[in-house]
């Protein structure tokens, strides 16, 4: 059952990044949705922790140019 559960995590994951990368030349939420994804594989996968930890990082630093 673990195992499907987490098959079932990485396949959403991939699914709402794919999704998400597709919006961004499309109509919708594109880095909302992007960030989800990399947020359900950041559970599973380092590479997508690292980079989720950036693009946080990265919306940090722009709220803060933006409210200056």
């Amino acid at each position: 059952m673990a195992h499907l559960t987490r098959l079932a995590t990485i396949g959403a994951g991939f699914a709402l990044l794919g999704a998400g990368i597709a919006m961004l030349v499309l109509p919708g939420p594109g880095i909302v949705v992007g960030a989800l994804g990399l947020a359900l594989l950041a559970r599973e996968f380092h590479w997508a922790r690292r980079l989720l930890d950036h693009l946080k990082t990265r919306a940090a630093t722009l709220k803060d140019r933006v409210i200056k």
